[in-house]
C-alpha cells in the first residue's frame, strides 16, 4: 500500500514480535534514507498486532491483506498489485503450523 504495510509474520523462537518489527522498520528506514539521500520520518511509532490462533483467523487476515489494494482502487485484482504476496514475485513461507483447525 502506498501509505501503510500489512504483514503476517511468525517470529522465530529466539525473536520477539517487537524485535522483528524493530528490525523491519529499522532496516527499511536505513535503505530508504540511503536511496533517497535524506532522512525523513518513514514509520509511525508502534504497530498493531493480532494473534492468529486458528485457521479461520489466518484465512481472514490473509484475505484482507490480499484484497486491500483492490478495495482502495489501486488495482482490479490482487494479482496485479506488484508488492503483494499473490503477485508471484516473492517466495512465501508456508502457513504456520499448529493453528486450531477451522470448525464449520
Amino acid at each position: 500500500m502506498p501509505d501503510h504495510l500489512h504483514l503476517l509474520i511468525t517470529p522465530g523462537e529466539s525473536t520477539t514480535l517487537e524485535r522483528a518489527m524493530q528490525l523491519i522498520k529499522g532496516g527499511s528506514s536505513r535503505e530508504i534514507h540511503l536511496k533517497r539521500g535524506h532522512k525523513m520520518k518513514i514509520w509511525q511509532p508502534g504497530f498493531h498486532e493480532w494473534t492468529v490462533r486458528e485457521g479461520r483467523d489466518y484465512e481472514t487476515k490473509l484475505h484482507y491483506i490480499r484484497t486491500n489494494p483492490v478495495k482502495r482502487g489501486l488495482v482490479e485484482s490482487p494479482e496485479l498489485w506488484p508488492f503483494g504476496s499473490v503477485s508471484g514475485k516473492f517466495q512465501l513461507d508456508l502457513a504456520p503450523q499448529g493453528l486450531k483447525p477451522t470448525v464449520s
